[in-house]
């Protein structure tokens, strides 16, 4: 049917229709010349705006659907440039004719070319009021008996939701409920599906939660839907599903238990079947991954754990060919995120049931499964990590045994889980040397190169963190990598040289006999230039810098040059790795030089500074199928519903090698402002601004090494400003530029680790300049530590549907310990003027005492506190009836760092508390007793047990029954570990030697052998043993003769050592 608006043509435009509707006709057919010129003609044709009523009038009239479509197509791609200088009236015209032919059309390729067309001119016609009735018609459509007009009006609503929403909202309620209406509809598959892309398109347009949260209701509807397009084949249909679960997840409106119920079941239930796409299933996998991290209480609460674990542990079966090119959407890769992100949100509901399925798998005859049961222990340690710690034994039993599986693949997931284990399980994993290294020594030599590379990570994560113990493997170890590094494939070469770094870190100076070699041999590499061999350049690199700090100054200074030589030439390869790891090798010379360094620094800051400078804008390719240009010509162009009218983006991608190129640039020049100090003068300040800049750049790794470098700035600038008659006003410029960067990143960064590194900062910077100078901070320091202790920061804003659950909140060993450091920075700047802050501070503190936190909560408030008495002395009297409790019941935790941490608060809350802490002195005797016998495994407990004694005896010795309690304190004396307490106890000591207190007579003969050890232990400071001379020589001078037996006990070098510290009268 035609318009007979479309009839009437000025004769141009009827001209121009006529030329046009053979070139449309030449353009469909299949011979490739004709098509290639009539495209020619017709581009040349489209440059005329009266190619618009022409295009309009065979859309209505040609006889053919293809030239139909091929119209529509044609005018949606012109219409934007043209449609301003179109008369009102052709405006009209056109979309008069549209509406037509979505109404009328009878071929649904052609309704929906219209439709896109009509999305395109509404972009320009409804904001300014030109096309009121178009929303009316649109309505009314989709109500129409017929079902394409339903069709064709939800298409159209999606298209336009990207390019009008606003228009749409005076109608979002009444949208809604059609929308919710037309997924139920009873006649028309195509009326459903097009009501879920509209939902999707709607849903992806509302930002407001309250109309999210209206979403919920259509779960059931979209799930039908979607079954029903997953049954009949439509994948591509049915994961817009997903992408609607996706937003209503990261929504912050909580998500019904129903809908969260039903999600899961479906997304189960798609991930779990191996006929559908990959794609499909890993859009189903990721909906689960979302709801464990954004909704993780929700599947707890729901008691959706165990079945998502059921479905995903066997995925890690699903093995694909690795050489693919869409790993990333391999069902196994997939699953083991999900398994890895529910460990970190909900470690005690993960780990049993994988536990089990660990097990049982290992058991399987299917090599499979026995590699599923150790990748998933690799995968859940760092989530899982105190729970693997207590069944450590059990897990290492299934995982060494699966390194001796005659399947390969199985021993490279057991080599794989080991680095994990070594990474995130320390120091516990360490103390299984004896049973996992000769394992590992034994892998490393493995037929299979895969395992031999995961053997080395495993290696070089192991040895990272291990001390003397890896003394006795040295040699063996050192023989086997010396011959893999020259004969390995380089792949296996590079981990084999990080594994080398690892084990010089480990052994340190027994390391020397090696370092030579290694150094000779790393020579050879750090001068390769071709392009295949620039990553073991850069590994060669980072290993001379690790071996330079072991061998140490005085033996590395003079053979460096060599080094320092290849590393600048690295710099021109253009090479980001390479550079990257140069950055770390200078970062570590500055450190071991110091003052040496400064000749270098010419050479090396400028290179610093260009790789801070790089240009790592995010690389975006458009795909702009618009240009008139574009060599596809229309052939390219897609007729349906999904073309566009705005450019596509192809593909974003940070370069990430430029990323850690410029984390180490950045590390660098805070080493180099540390180590050089006033030398660094001419680089301080385009230093400052680049790291100021840094401080707020987009990734955290940058920020992090920015945050921690301006602490070096402030060192360097202290130095260099010394002196200087404006030194001081210029230094004090810096300070406030560093610390109103301290105080944003401590509210506004996003990254706890960053976090956690400006409070280092702040406390560092107050130890080392003292409180005048952060006098003019600390209201808004105290201010940005509350906002902290009270978990309320940006990076403390944890999933939206969260009734916290102390049961899984673990402790945050990266932020808190950082925080809780602040307040005793406070105080021994503060010293008794820090009590009106602390009263502030102290209830958000304690908050981290409940008997609900993890153990390591509390011992981090009982370490604060005792720091903080230390050095605020008498005001902390009014808190000790509120903490001397929880101090006393920590005396008998099983952990050894709650004993020791609350001996050494009770003996701080004694010695400051005043007569407040009186009455707690009986019970405190108590809780420490059995920290001085053999029960007690831990030295470093003992030393502060012994230490919080000495502080009771000193405050108030009244209150002690020294008769009972002097026997046992001098029998754990010398201190064996913790040295701080030396002062404190010894004082106490030599006080009661030197007071003559007839209860310290029978203990003589043990005071001389402890006085004796203390003389020639090389630990001890002058301090301490010029106080125990003293008292050695009191004793002398009391019992002189009966004193010589006891000195005759005592082996010629204690003697000596005793006699060379008393006091010559």
């Amino acid at each position: 049917m035609c318009s007979a608006a479309v009839k009437k043509q000025n004769p141009q435009s009827s001209a121009m229709a006529q030329s046009l509707e053979l070139l449309l006709i030449q353009f469909l057919m299949p011979d490739n010349d004709a098509r290639r010129q009539a495209e020619d003609q017709i581009k040349r044709l489209a440059k005329d705006p009266q190619v618009v009523p022409a295009l309009v009038h065979h859309l209505r009239t040609a006889k053919t659907p293809n030239v139909r479509q091929l119209s529509a197509v044609l005018l949606r791609k012109k219409i934007t440039g043209h449609w301003a200088k179109l008369s009102p009236q052709l405006r009209q015209l056109v979309k008069q004719s549209l509406i037509e032919s979505i109404t009328m059309e009878h071929s649904p390729p052609v309704r929906r070319a219209s439709a896109n067309v009509v999305s395109i001119i509404a972009k320009y016609a409804v904001p300014g009021g030109e096309w009121p009735d178009l929303l009316p018609f649109l309505f009314q459509c989709s109500q129409s008996a017929q079902e394409d007009h339903r069709e064709v009006a939800l298409i159209l609503f999606s298209s336009l939701t990207e390019t009008i929403g606003d228009s749409f909202r005076p109608y979002f309620a009444d949208l809604q409920a059609l929308l919710l209406k037309c997924l139920q509809d009873e006649t028309s598959n195509g009326v459903r599906v097009a009501a879920l892309k509209a939902v999707g398109s709607f849903i992806e347009f509302t930002y407001d939660a309250s109309e999210v949260i209206k979403f919920r209701e259509f779960i059931p509807s979209i799930l039908n839907v979607s079954r029903q397009c997953l049954a009949s084949g439509d994948e591509d249909v049915a994961i817009i599903a997903f992408e609607i679960f996706d937003e209503l997840i990261e929504s912050p409106a909580p998500l019904l238990g129903e809908s969260v119920r039903a999600i899961v079941q479906f997304s189960l239930e798609v991930c779990s079947s191996p006929n559908l796409e990959s794609s499909t299933r890993h859009q189903a996998i990721q909906i689960i991954s979302w709801l464990a991290k954004y909704k993780s209480n929700s599947l707890k609460k729901h008691k959706l754990i165990i079945p998502i674990l059921q479905i995903m542990c066997p995925l890690l079966t699903e093995a694909t060919n690795r050489d693919e090119d869409d790993d990333d959407l391999a069902p196994d890769r997939a699953a083991a995120e999900v398994l890895d992100t529910m460990s970190l949100k909900l470690p005690k509901h993960v780990f049993p049931p994988v536990f089990e399925f660990a097990s049982l798998s290992i058991q399987s005859v299917d090599p499979k499964f026995r590699e599923a049961s150790v990748t998933v222990l690799g995968v859940i340690s760092e989530g899982c990590v105190e729970l693997l710690k207590e069944k450590l034994g059990p897990v290492l039993h299934i995982v060494l045994g699966a390194l001796r599986d005659p399947e390969q693949v199985v021993r490279g997931a057991s080599a794989f889980a080991l680095g994990q284990f070594a990474e995130y399980l320390q120091p516990e994993i360490i103390s299984h040397y004896e049973s996992v290294l000769p394992c590992i020594l034994t892998a490393i030599e493995d037929s299979s190169d895969e395992v031999k590379e995961k053997s080395y990570y495993a290696l070089a994560a192991f040895c990272e963190c291990m001390g003397e113990e890896i003394l006795p493997f040295l040699d063996s170890m050192m023989g086997k990598l010396f011959a893999a590094v020259q004969t390995s494939q380089r792949m296996l070469r590079e981990t084999c040289m990080s594994a080398i770094g690892s084990v010089a870190s480990a052994a340190e100076q027994a390391f020397l006999p090696y370092a030579e070699r290694v150094l000779e041999l790393m020579k050879t590499f750090m001068v390769l230039t071709s392009d295949e061999d620039l990553c073991s350049r850069a590994r060669a690199t980072e290993l001379v810098g690790i071996v330079a700090m072991v061998v140490g100054r005085a033996r590395m200074e003079p053979i460096l040059p060599p080094f320092i030589e290849a590393a600048i030439s690295g710099y021109g390869l253009e090479y980001s790795e390479l550079r990257e790891y140069t950055h770390g090798f200078f970062s570590n010379v500055a450190e071991l030089l110091e003052d040496g360094m400064v000749q270098y620094l010419p050479h090396v800051v400028p290179l610093a500074f260009s790789s801070c400078n790089l240009d790592d804008g995010s690389a975006v390719d458009i795909d702009d199928s618009d240009d008139d240009e574009n060599v596809n010509g229309f052939g390219g162009v897609s007729s349906d519903d999904e073309a566009q009218d705005e450019p596509r983006v192809r593909n974003i991608s940070i370069r990430t090698g430029v990323l850690d190129e410029k984390a180490a640039a950045t590390q660098a020049l805070g080493q180099f402002a540390l180590h050089t100090k006033s030398a660094y003068a001419p680089y301080l300040e385009e230093s400052l601004k680049i790291l100021v800049k840094h401080s707020s750049y987009f990734h955290e790794d940058v920020r992090l090494q920015a945050i921690t470098g301006l602490k070096h700035i402030l060192t360097a600038a202290h130095a260099i400003f010394q002196g200087h008659s404006d030194g001081a006003s210029k230094a004090k410029e810096i300070l406030d530029s560093v610390m109103t960067i301290y105080i944003k990143t401590m509210n506004e960064d996003d990254d706890k680790e960053v976090v956690a590194q400006a409070c280092m900062s702040v406390a560092d910077i107050i130890k080392d300049f003292g409180y005048v100078a952060v006098e003019p901070y600390m209201p808004r320091l105290v201010e940005s530590t509350l906002v902290l202790l009270r978990e309320e920061s940006v990076c403390q804003q944890i999933e939206s549907d969260s009734d916290i659950d102390d049961d899984d909140t673990g402790h945050d060993e990266v932020l808190m310990d950082a925080v809780s450091d602040l307040l005793p920075a406070f105080a021994k700047a503060m010293g008794s003027h820090f009590a009106p802050i602390f009263a502030t501070l102290f209830d958000p503190l304690m908050k981290f005492a409940k008997a609900s936190r993890p153990p390591q909560d509390r011992t981090m408030v009982v370490a604060c506190l005792a720091e903080v008495a230390q050095d605020m002395g008498a005001p902390i009297a009014v808190y000790v009836d509120g903490v001397m409790p929880l101090v006393l019941k920590e005396l008998a935790s099983s952990s050894a760092t709650n004993r020791r941490n609350a001996a050494f608060c009770v003996g701080e809350l004694c010695k400051n508390g005043g007569v407040s802490s009186l009455k707690y002195f009986a019970d405190a005797l108590r809780g420490l007793y059995p920290l001085f016998g053999e029960s007690e495994p831990d030295d470093a407990v003992r030393d502060n047990a012994a230490g919080a004694v000495a502080r009771m005896i000193m405050a108030h010795q009244e209150s002690v029954p020294l008769n009972q309690v002097l026997p046992v304190f001098v029998k754990v004396l010398p201190l064996k570990e913790d040295h701080e307490e030396s002062m404190p106890v010894y004082s106490c000591i030599c006080s009661l030697v030197l007071s003559s207190n007839p209860q310290i007579v029978p203990l003589v003969p043990d005071l001389v052998n402890v006085f004796a050890q203390v003389a020639l232990s090389p630990i001890e400071t002058p301090e301490v043993k010029v106080q125990i001379g003293r008292a050695f020589a009191h004793l002398l001078s009391l019992y002189g003769q009966q004193m010589q037996p006891l000195l005759g006990n005592l082996s010629p070098t204690h003697a000596n050592a005793l006699a060379a510290i008393a006091p010559k009268s």
